[in-house]
């Protein structure tokens, strides 16, 4: 970040940004915004309490199960669609369908076939995720060197070899470029469901706390959660500069 010709630190802008909101909260312009020294204040009181950390748990565990279907899932859709082009013509329209479509609207839909527990939360999370992670892995077959798909036809490598050895590794720049921006899709798709569905995790406590007007308590907690999506987002970033030889290398 710069700032009138000096370079400052890259959170320098988080610092400006506390700033004005200490500022806006201590003037009380408005209840819903209070200072944040309260809100941090706040965060230190709950963030050892039981039902922040049941809560925690719950959002957790939806979030952690509904990633892992969306990769399980959308990696190997996507590689078989860049490989394939009648599988590719097939599902590319639906999936495009769905991955503009407000997907809040299959909330009730959901409900109806799979309940009102956990299960129809974990799944909200996986199709909030999903539908990117195929493309970007779709993207990525797609920009594979041919030289190296007719190597391994030459060299009598199996389909097995050839999905594992030369399409998952050669595209794994955009694998990974999908699945953090799936994995930033899929906290809000845990936290959608948690609203809609079943009030649990942190649903629960967004809806305690706005109910009640216990302002400090919903940021605090609405903190802890844009923590947790930015920590993993970066570590998803870090990881796609680890391997981003292997695009050079195509």
């Amino acid at each position: 970040m710069k700032l009138f010709g000096y370079n400052l630190p890259g959170m320098s802008s988080l610092i400006i940004w506390g700033l004005l909101w200490e500022l806006i909260g201590q003037l009380d312009v408005t209840f819903f915004v209070p200072p944040l020294s309260e809100v941090l204040a706040t965060l230190f009181e709950i963030i050892g309490t039981p039902a922040f950390l049941k809560a925690l748990g719950e959002t957790g565990y939806a979030f952690v199960v509904g990633v892992f279907f969306a990769v399980f899932i959308g990696i190997p859709v996507g590689i078989l669609m860049g490989r394939s082009r009648l599988l590719d013509e097939l599902l590319l329209p639906w999936v495009n369908v769905f991955l503009s479509a407000p997907l809040t609207a299959l909330v009730p839909v959901l409900m109806v076939l799979f309940g009102f527990g956990m299960k129809s939360i974990i799944i909200t999370t996986t199709l909030f995720a999903i539908w990117i992670i195929i493309l970007n892995s779709r993207a990525g077959v797609k920009q594979i060197n041919r030289s190296l798909v007719e190597m391994a036809k030459s060299f009598g490598a199996s389909p097995a070899d050839a999905f594992f050895k030369i399409y998952f590794w050669a595209a794994l720049p955009e694998i990974l470029g999908g699945v953090r921006i799936g994995v930033i899709r899929a906290v809000k798709g845990v936290i959608i469901g948690q609203l809609l569905i079943s009030i649990v995790g942190f649903g629960a406590l967004f809806e305690l706390y706005s109910s009640n007007f216990l302002m400090a308590h919903f940021w605090a907690v609405l903190i802890v959660l844009f923590a947790l999506a930015f920590t993993i987002a970066e570590f998803l970033a870090y990881l796609e500069r680890r391997v981003a030889y292997y695009a050079a290398k195509r």
